[in-house]
């Protein structure tokens, strides 16, 4: 299992702040893509990821066990 961490408009879009999916091995652009089939997340070109805690890019490898987050732009003032 893959754990999948999401936050803000990611969140509120499926009502859950974490989900689990069943892959042994992909890459975080297969990753977004499969959400975005399975859950209706859209538009997650535009966001952050990072695999265990560090930046990832499209093509990093995502394993069982690991954790992926999906981070939104943040702005403020």
């Amino acid at each position: 299992m893959i754990k999948v961490l999401l936050f803000a408009h990611l969140k509120d879009l499926i009502g859950k702040d974490e989900i689990e999916v069943n892959a042994d091995e992909l890459t975080v652009e297969q990753l977004r893509q499969k959400l975005s089939d399975e859950y209706g997340l859209h538009g997650l070109e535009g966001v952050m990821a990072a695999v265990n805690e560090e930046f990832a890019d499209p093509d990093t490898m995502v394993s069982n066990g690991d954790t992926v987050a999906f981070i939104p732009p943040v702005s403020g003032g």
